[in-house]
């Protein structure tokens, strides 16, 4: 049997392979600390799953439209306005079957072989295999702890070429749980709005970041910037990481061109979870996302005094996702021996550098704490330990 190039060119996920060896080790009647995924342990809302289950009582659950329900999209629009104070048009918000989809449908609007797509170093990396996948040429631009390992309006610049037909960008990031500067987007976005190129810009942890000192949460990218393509999801903020809900915000011109993709593609989004979603936007489940989002600040502050304790360099100081990328280096461990043999005798599930591209890919690893306080300090206490045995 012939297997395509394209499939064979996509790398392992490795906090999915590393998920996955921890999984096999607590089959073994190991107790693992699973650090490696970015799943909050809170699950969704209690009103969201009371709505999951009160909709499994035999009635029929009909396909919906290929862009999403309608009352879902409305109640997507009011949260821009209320927590943003943005409108956002509820015909330009589709919502999918996850984030994933939302970038698989994006890729296929936007991406024609050998477009050149520039996207910082590092990043998510499945974002790098979407975007390959349909024959985009992907430019890694390298960032450091300078720059938040984000890129800049100056790097950006420095890595244009002709050829470049648009830029992702994910504000607050993953792997690093740093965010852009506003001022430094608004450059970022006005150089390849004036370039007629697109711009995807991935605010999938922006309700977990961090509020201004008056309280007021983060801005999204189309406060300023309203043809701005966003992708955003349910997963995160709202805990529904298994339910596979997400959506994105597209210009007007390409509404038509979306649900064309989503109608072959999909279908629709699950049914059950937009119905399920249409209650995260109770004022109750929204002050329960809130209150979550306090215990992360409280979670990341527990996290960088232990590993500062330990003696793992933390260079950039997470602001949004709840991930840490801390450096290795001075244990004399690649970040993949030091997941490995962390995994092996810790029993703590981390991410290889390697996941994320090439930038410092070799001296660091991520650290997920999105886990309950008590398990996060277990595994400060093993990898304290851990530590102790290798200076031994």
């Amino acid at each position: 049997m012939k297997i395509s190039e394209r499939a064979q060119s996509i790398s392992l996920f490795f906090a999915m392979e590393f998920g996955k060896r921890a999984a096999q080790l607590s089959q073994q009647g190991h107790h693992i600390i699973k650090l490696s995924l970015g799943e909050p342990d809170f699950g969704a809302p209690p009103e969201v799953i009371e709505a999951g289950k009160n909709l499994m009582d035999g009635r029929p659950l009909p396909y919906t439209s290929a862009l999403g329900l309608p009352e879902l999209r409305q109640k997507i629009s009011e949260f821009y306005q209320k927590t943003h104070g943005v409108y956002v048009d509820p015909a330009r918000i589709i919502v999918t079957a996850g984030a994933s989809a939302a970038l698989l449908l994006l890729t296929a609007a936007l991406v024609d072989a050998e477009d050149e797509v520039i996207v910082g170093d590092p990043s998510y990396p499945c974002n790098r295999q979407f975007l390959s996948s349909f024959g985009a040429k992907v430019k890694l631009v390298t960032t450091n702890a300078a720059s938040k390992y984000q890129v800049t309006a100056q790097s950006v610049k420095d890595n244009w070429s002709d050829k470049t037909t648009g830029l992702m960008i994910a504000t607050p990031s993953n792997p690093t749980g740093t965010s852009i500067p506003v001022a430094e987007l608004k450059q970022i976005c006005e150089w390849a709005r004036q370039r007629q190129a697109w711009r995807i810009i991935d605010e999938i942890y922006l309700n977990l970041a961090d509020h201004d000192e008056q309280g007021h949460a983060p801005q999204t990218v189309l406060a300023f910037d309203p043809e701005a393509i966003v992708i955003n999801s349910f997963s995160k903020y709202f805990g529904m990481t298994g339910w596979r809900l997400g959506w994105c915000v597209v210009p007007e011109s390409m509404v038509s061109i979306m649900e064309n993709l989503a109608q072959n593609y999909f279908i629709c989004p699950s049914t059950i979870a937009q119905h399920a979603a249409l209650a995260c936007f109770s004022d109750a489940s929204l002050a329960v996302c809130e209150q979550r989002r306090n215990i992360f600040l409280e979670r990341r502050q527990l996290v960088l005094e232990g590993l500062k304790r330990i003696g793992l360099f933390v260079p950039v100081e997470p602001n949004g996702a709840f991930y840490v990328y801390f450096d290795v280096s001075s244990t004399g461990l690649s970040s993949w021996e030091f997941c490995e043999r962390v995994l092996q005798e810790a029993h703590v599930a981390l991410t290889p550098g390697q996941d994320f591209g090439f930038c410092d890919a070799n001296t660091h690893v991520r650290l997920s704490y999105a886990a309950s306080a008590e398990e996060l300090k277990q595994a400060l206490q093993r990898l304290e330990t851990f530590m102790q045995s290798l200076s031994a």
